[in-house]
């Protein structure tokens, strides 16, 4: 038995849309949710064109397809989605000519992209994780869907088959869930660290800080619940509702001060050079199906966010200032830099908001932009809720 993508109608009208368009093919991320019993695809979006391609021109064979260009795509969509959500797989559309090698071309994009992806996470998978990501692939004359998995997880994996089913309202009335955790990192400097490596001495003091988090224990609603408990046990189901309606569950995040006797701890003794203190509020969400969702589903979804949107903040923190500053700034005395705030900008017909950054000097226009050429989405600017104070 192969998988089920049960998937927004909406995709099947703008997958159309984009066979349309009089190219060789077109390639784009399918973004959604996972779960043991099947998988929900909300949106697909279209890789962006390059500058040089904006032209029209777009190269006629399938083996010059820009694998870089994707994966960095890939990479930037990953950091728009809350908890909950994932690049669930690639699409091809092609003409019937590039037919053959679309199925080996989009096997080769699945696994690059899952391994950009894997490379900045700072959480493990769990053990039951699903590993296999979509392989779809649309014919432009003929509008034959295919629709193949592979297993990520197996780099010698062959296809699968899966179905491909459209439904309407699919993520209409998923339920939300909602946090802000204070954050206050201290990360040592060692002396001994070559060049003062900002980046990767904040990558390793979050590595220690999203174990705690990993480790921290989850009221919902103000109770703690059992794992395999269904999350909307005891509440009402709204039905026969195809407006977006969110149901919101509140979060606390209560982290362990100490591992208690049992763990031995010892005390390391470190020359320091200096420290990066990250403090402030951090605004955290995830979203869950609706299809009898467990407790644990929607507590990891929650952590990978947690941990997500910290990593992701100081990466685009990096960034930013490697374009700003120049690579070789060497003054170390103490300053502050802010860290971007979230936003959130919801989704036609859908409960689900995708989430973005922005720093305080950033226009709405420059945020707008971004929607349309990573998530090919027009956004109005009343739409973009700030979801944070300005934090340090």
């Amino acid at each position: 038995m192969g998988r089920t993508y049960f998937v927004e109608e909406a995709i099947g009208q703008y997958l159309s849309d984009l066979s349309t368009k009089l190219q060789p093919y077109v390639t784009g991320l399918l973004i959604g949710q996972c779960s043991l019993q099947r998988d929900y695809v909300i949106r697909a979006v279209r890789t962006p064109p390059k500058e040089e391609q904006k032209e029209d021109h777009i190269p006629s064979k399938l083996a010059s397809i820009d694998e870089e260009w994707i994966t960095t795509h890939a990479s930037q969509v990953s950091r728009m989605l809350p908890g909950g959500l994932v690049v669930l797989g690639v699409f091809i559309i092609s003409t019937p000519e590039l037919s053959k090698d679309s199925q080996n071309a989009l096997r080769k994009l699945i696994f690059s992209v899952e391994k950009s992806l894997t490379k900045r996470r700072l959480w493990k998978p769990a053990e039951e994780e699903v590993s296999d990501r979509a392989a779809l692939q649309i014919c432009s004359a003929t509008k034959k869907i295919v629709c193949r998995t592979y297993d990520v997880q197996d780099p010698r994996s062959s296809a699968k088959p899966a179905d491909w089913k459209y439904q309407s309202a699919l993520s209409a009335s998923w339920l939300a869930l909602d946090c802000t955790v204070n954050v206050n990192i201290h990360i040592p400097l060692l002396a001994t660290s070559p060049n003062h490596d900002l980046e990767k001495n904040t990558k390793n003091g979050l590595n220690r800080w999203s174990k705690q988090i990993e480790d921290s224990v989850f009221l919902i609603n103000g109770q703690i619940k059992d794992d395999d408990t269904e999350l909307l046990e005891g509440q009402k189901k709204l039905k026969g509702n195809t407006q977006s309606s969110t149901q919101f569950a509140d979060v606390k995040v209560l982290t362990q001060l100490s591992q208690g006797s049992s763990h031995r701890s010892t005390a390391t003794v470190q020359v320091c050079s200096g420290s990066i203190n990250l403090k402030g509020a951090v605004k955290c969400r995830a979203y869950i199906h609706n299809n009898k969702p467990k407790v644990k589903e929607a507590i990891q979804a929650l952590k990978r966010d947690i941990i997500n949107t910290l990593s992701d903040r100081c990466e685009i923190l990096f960034e930013d200032l490697i374009i700003n500053e120049g690579p070789h700034k060497k003054n170390f005395e103490r300053e502050y830099h802010v860290l971007p705030q979230r936003l959130f900008v919801p989704v036609a017909g859908s409960s689900v908001m995708l989430s973005d950054y922005k720093f305080g000097d950033e226009a709405d226009a420059e945020i707008q932009e971004r929607f349309v050429e990573m998530l090919d989405q027009s956004v109005q600017a009343e739409d973009i809720h700030i979801a944070e104070e300005i934090n340090t």
